[in-house]
């Protein structure tokens, strides 16, 4: 099981392996505080296609998820060691728009592994 929480919201028993899944750490968040297990910054998409799809985020959405399917689906390695079905995972961000991000492909590219 996958969940994805915001890194702002209190860390619970229930969350299992927290993961970070952004490529920058969150502005105004402790290390200490966050209980974090793993900072998953291979996952996340590179700062290149960020900084493209911020050029125009509206008009390039479904272009950003197909280039960064594409780059999970060449560090499939990197997400298989990360991924263990047997344990529950909260995927951990600071994104605001949650299905506007790069967090939905990466949900649905970790569930089909």
């Amino acid at each position: 099981m996958i969940k994805v929480k915001r890194i702002y919201e209190d860390p619970a028993t229930t969350d299992g392996q927290r993961i970070l899944v952004d490529r920058l750490w969150p502005r105004g968040i402790k290390k200490e505080t966050a209980k974090i297990d793993l900072w998953a910054k291979d996952l996340t998409p590179p700062h290149e296609l960020i900084s493209w799809f911020h050029e125009d985020k509206d008009n390039r959405f479904k272009e950003f998820e197909k280039k960064y399917r594409t780059y999970l689906k060449d560090n499939k390695n990197k997400a298989s060691d990360i991924i263990d079905k047997r344990k529950k995972i909260t995927l951990v961000t600071a994104v605001k728009d949650r299905d506007h991000s790069h967090i939905p492909t990466l949900l649905k590219f970790l569930q089909s592994l």
